[in-house]
């Protein structure tokens, strides 16, 4: 199958990175230097237990000169850019291609499937903490690469979601295709949104999380309010919520940091409103009280 991967950042990157590596037929949409430095010398990624190795050649290209029609697109671009690639994917996907947006902020795929009426746009959601270094290159921040994806209706169910699963794993990625999409899309939410957060709101990197003390505690109470917020939408973890998303935090590199943080602190657009300001907008909806995530809002409102 041809896979097409939107966004070669920390997230995008990844996935085109292993794909290539184990021989899939995946091109990644980038720009820039980033873009230029991966068609010369192609995509370096460095990690602290494979070390670093480079994928050459790797399919690489911007908008205006992908000329194939994929079976499947990754959309791994941020929230706020959504709306400007789909005429994108509109140009260059058939009846049959697949949509699977990994991307941060929750319900996108349902976002993104009113404005893609005639294809099949998935929920989805990626562990995994990484970021462009230089361009060209990829540092990761910790071992775990998980990608979970799905319907939310079982009627849109096809044959070619366990092919992406069994692709997705044959390249050192966990893939799951999820039978609750909802739960697990949230469930990775709680995680992210919670660490971009406390890293806002107490200029934290992860090992500051890591440790005893005010902002675990913190990032322990945010994930207990998405968790009252999940039970509200009829949506219940299978998991000890807290406890599952200590560990991962805990397995991370002590320098690593959400997307978020390094994109305001570069003075750059952000997924803010999505990350953070949106759980209140839900707690609203679904009448649930946030103590903490209003506290941490009301003043990255009046700092950002």
């Amino acid at each position: 199958m041809k896979y097409l991967v939107i966004g070669a950042g920390g997230t995008g990157g990844c996935i085109g990175a292993y794909m290539a590596k184990a021989g899939k037929d995946v091109t990644l949409i980038a720009r820039g230097e980033h873009l230029a430095d991966i068609q010369e010398s192609g995509l370096t990624v460095e990690t602290n237990w494979q070390g670093t190795y480079t994928v050459f050649p790797i399919k690489a290209c911007d908008t205006q000169h992908y000329n194939e029609q994929p079976d499947v697109i990754f959309v791994c671009v941020k929230g706020y850019s959504l709306e400007e690639i789909v005429p994108f994917i509109k140009q260059v996907a058939h009846k049959n291609t697949v949509v699977i947006p990994i991307l941060n902020i929750y319900g996108t795929g349902g976002k993104l499937q009113k404005m893609l009426r005639s294809l099949l746009v998935t929920d989805g959601c990626i562990y995994v903490s990484a970021n462009i270094k230089s361009p060209g290159r990829i540092q990761m921040h910790g071992e775990i690469f998980r990608i979970f994806f799905g319907v939310r209706d079982p009627a849109q169910y096809r044959p070619i979601l366990k092919q992406i699963e069994r692709d997705l794993n044959d390249s050192y990625i966990l893939g799951v295709l999820s039978s609750d999409i909802r739960r697990d899309a949230l469930q990775k939410f709680s995680y992210i949104s919670a660490m971009a957060a406390c890293g806002l709101y107490y200029h934290a990197e992860a090992a500051s999380v890591q440790k005893p003390g005010e902002i675990r505690e913190s990032f322990i109470n945010l994930i207990r309010e998405i968790q009252t917020l999940a039970v509200a939408m009829d949506i219940h973890f299978t998991v000890d919520i807290v406890q599952f998303n200590l560990d991962i935090l805990d397995t991370l590199a002590p320098t690593a940091s959400t997307s978020v943080q390094r994109d305001i602190n570069l003075g750059k657009k952000s997924e803010i409103d999505g990350l953070v300001f949106e759980v209140l907008r839900m707690a609203e909806k679904y009448n649930v009280s946030m103590p903490t995530y209003q506290r941490i809002s009301e003043n990255l409102r009046n700092s950002f």
